[in-house]
């Protein structure tokens, strides 16, 4: 345990990158509000955007969605109901398990994304120390 940091310098550490995150996660939120969306909503976005839209199953369930935004799943919940309300999202029932909820891009979302990406890959090119786009 003796190469451990001191447990003051461990505390700030964390507390800095807490405080890194609170900073992102503004000026994305205000980046964003332009374009309807905000931080969460376009974390959703962007996953379900890396899948291949090639006709094959293009979406994620709902648990696969969770642990990659790292929202609990009753606010990702939330957050899905509101994409699709606004047309940016599709939730329909899994084949493989019928209790569950599968989520994939509309093309309206799809479009939503491929306009706002600039932004939040600049925002974050800002506000992360070393990051470059």
């Amino acid at each position: 345990m003796a190469a451990m940091k001191p447990e003051r310098a461990l505390v700030q550490e964390w507390r800095d990158v807490l405080a890194l995150h609170a900073r992102t996660i503004c000026e994305l939120d205000r980046a964003l509000h332009q374009h309807g969306l905000g931080a969460s909503d376009f974390e959703v976005l962007d996953v379900l955007a890396e899948m291949p839209a090639d006709g094959g199953d293009c979406s994620y369930r709902v648990q696969e969605l969770a642990s990659q935004v790292h929202l609990s799943q009753s606010a990702l919940s939330r957050l899905i109901a509101r994409l699709e309300k606004d047309g940016l999202v599709t939730r329909g029932m899994c084949s493989e398990d019928r209790r569950g909820v599968r989520v994939a891009l509309t093309d309206a979302g799809r479009a939503r994304h491929a306009e706002v990406q600039p932004l939040q890959r600049a925002v974050l090119a800002k506000m992360l120390p070393g990051a470059s786009v």
